[in-house]
C-alpha cells in the first residue's frame, strides 16, 4: 500500500509542493485526495532532498492544504494495451471516450518507451502510397519514414491529416495501415472532425485516436503523443502491424512544454521555449521506424503550424533537423483555390529515391520527378517576369513553362479531399503535364523512356 502523506505545503498554478517524502522518484505518479475523498493525478517533476515538486493533470482549485493527502504510485505513466484499441477514441491520458467499453489490457506499457539501438534498426525502403499525387510522385513517403508537414495556422492541414490517415497503404502486399492518430491541443469542432471523418469512410476500423482538446490540462497534452507511440510500438512490434502515427499539431505540443518549463521557472531558451525543447522532440520522433528481425513498422507525419509562416521558427527549425525532410503547404496556393496547397519545390523527403523505380513504383519514376521539379521551377520563374515584364518580355519558351506551371498546380498537385489516385495515374498526369514542352526541352529524361512514354501520350 503506497505511503500517504498529509504534508503539502504550497500550490501554486499547477504545480504543488510536497515535504518530508521518502524514496520518492522522478516522473513518478501520485494521486491526490482531497476531504471529500475525490481524487487527483500528479506526476513528480523534480525531487530536491525530501521535497518533491508535483505537476497537477487537474485543476488545483478545491485543493485545502490541511484537509488533503498525496500518495505515490511507485511508477511512471502507463498505458493498458490490447489488440482491442483499434476503432478506439482515447483521451490524452489512454482513457476511453466513446461510450464503449473500457479496455482489458493485455499488458500495461510505459509511455516512454524504450529507446530504439540504432544498430537494429532497418533502413526505411518500401514505397507507402497516400493516394496525393504531390507526395506519392514527388516527395514520396517510405515505410519507417518521419515525414512532417509544416503548415500554417488557417491552412486545411487537418483534411489533408484525415486524407493520408484514409487513404495510406502498402502496395502489392495487401497489408493495410493501422492508423495511431494523436490530436493535441485541438478544438471540439476539430475533434469531430477528424473522428466523423473516420468513421463514414470506415477507416475507423483499423485507428486508434487519442485527442486532448484545447482546454485540457498542458501536462496532459505533453503525454499525449508518447501515449500514441507507445500504441504503435505495441501494434506493430508485439503485433507485427505496419503503423503510420499523425500527430497534429506538435506547435501545441511545444507551446505546453513552453508553459511546464515557464511554471518551474526554468531559463528560457530561444522564443521562450526550453533550451531541451530539441531533445524532447528527438524523443518522439526517433520512436517511428523498422527493427530487424521484426514485422512491423512505424512511419510517422507530425505536423505542425508555423506561428507566422516562417520555418525558421524554433519548432519547426528543430523539426526540421531531426526528420527526414517536409512537406510545406503554401498560402499562396491555398488563396489561388488549389487542394491540397503542397508546395513542392521547398518540399523534401530526403528518403524519396529508396522508395521508387522498377519493382516499387515504375521504372520512369525517378526521371520524371526530376523533370517535373525543373520544368515546374522554370514556369514559376517565367510567371513572375510576366508579372514584372509583361507578357511581351517572355520568349515563346518561357510562355510554354509559364502555361506548364499554371497546369501543374491546377492538374497534378490540386487534386481536392476525396481523390485517391493510385501511383501509376499520377506518372500518368506527369507525362500528359510534360506534353505541353517540346520533347527537346525534356532533358533530364533518357531517350529510351522518352520513347516508350512521350511518344505513347
Amino acid at each position: 500500500m503506497p505511503k500517504e502523506y498529509r504534508t503539502i505545503r504550497e500550490v501554486a498554478g499547477p504545480l504543488m509542493m510536497v515535504s518530508d517524502v521518502e524514496n520518492v522518484k522522478y516522473d513518478e505518479l501520485g494521486e491526490i485526495e482531497l476531504r471529500d475523498g475525490e481524487t487527483r493525478r500528479c506526476k513528480v517533476l523534480e525531487i530536491d532532498g525530501n521535497n518533491a515538486l508535483v505537476q497537477l493533470f487537474d485543476s488545483a482549485a478545491g485543493i485545502n492544504l490541511a484537509d488533503s493527502k498525496i500518495r505515490f504510485l511507485g511508477r511512471s505513466m502507463q498505458l493498458p494495451v490490447s489488440p482491442d484499441m483499434l476503432s478506439r477514441v482515447f483521451d490524452g491520458l489512454g482513457n476511453p471516450i466513446d461510450d464503449g467499453p473500457a479496455l482489458i489490457p493485455e499488458k500495461r506499457l510505459d509511455i516512454n518507451g524504450t529507446p530504439m539501438n540504432p544498430a537494429a534498426r532497418n533502413y526505411p525502403q518500401e514505397f507507402i502510397q497516400t493516394g496525393i499525387s504531390a507526395i506519392d510522385g514527388l516527395n514520396t513517403l517510405v515505410r519507417g519514414q518521419k515525414l512532417p508537414i509544416f503548415s500554417a495556422s488557417g491552412l486545411p492541414h487537418a483534411q489533408l491529416a484525415a486524407q493520408i490517415a484514409r487513404q495510406a497503404t502498402v502496395r502489392g502486399k495487401n497489408e493495410q495501415f493501422a492508423v495511431v492518430f494523436a490530436a493535441m491541443g485541438i478544438t471540439f469542432e476539430e475533434s469531430n472532425y477528424f473522428i466523423n471523418s473516420f468513421k463514414e469512410t470506415g477507416a475507423i476500423d483499423r485507428t486508434v485516436m487519442f485527442v486532448n482538446l484545447a482546454n485540457d490540462p498542458a501536462i496532459e497534452r505533453i503525454a499525449t503523443p508518447r501515449m500514441a507511440l507507445t500504441a504503435a510500438e505495441y501494434l506493430a512490434f508485439d503485433l507485427g502491424m505496419h503503423v503510420l502515427v499523425i500527430m497534429t499539431d506538435i506547435t501545441n505540443y511545444a507551446d505546453a512544454l513552453r508553459e511546464v518549463s515557464a511554471a518551474r521557472k526554468e531559463v528560457p531558451g530561444r522564443r521562450g521555449y526550453p533550451g531541451y525543447m530539441y531533445t524532447d522532440l528527438a524523443t518522439l520522433y526517433e520512436r517511428a521506424g523498422r527493427l530487424r528481425g521484426k514485422d512491423g513498422s512505424i512511419t510517422l507525419i507530425p505536423i505542425l503550424t508555423m506561428p507566422e509562416d516562417d520555418k525558421t521558427h524554433p519548432i519547426p527549425d528543430l523539426t526540421g533537423y531531426i526528420t527526414e525532410g517536409q512537406i510545406i503547404l503554401s498560402r499562396e496556393l491555398y488563396r489561388k483555390g488549389v487542394t491540397p496547397p503542397i508546395d513542392v519545390l521547398p518540399s523534401l523527403s530526403r528518403l524519396k529515391d529508396k522508395g521508387i523505380g522498377e519493382g516499387r513504383t515504375r521504372k520512369d519514376h525517378s526521371a520524371t520527378m526530376n523533370q517535373l521539379f525543373a520544368a515546374y521551377a522554370r514556369g514559376k520563374d517565367a510567371r513572375e517576369l510576366m508579372v514584372i515584364l509583361g507578357e511581351a518580355a517572355l520568349t515563346d519558351m518561357d510562355k510554354k513553362y509559364a502555361e506548364f506551371a499554371e497546369a501543374f498546380e491546377k492538374e497534378y498537385v490540386s487534386q481536392g479531399y476525396e481523390a485517391n489516385r493510385s501511383i501509376e495515374e499520377t506518372l500518368d498526369i506527369g507525362w500528359r503535364l510534360l506534353h505541353i514542352l517540346p520533347r527537346s526541352e525534356l532533358k533530364r529524361i533518357k531517350d529510351e523512356t522518352l520513347d516508350e512514354y512521350y511518344d505513347k501520350q
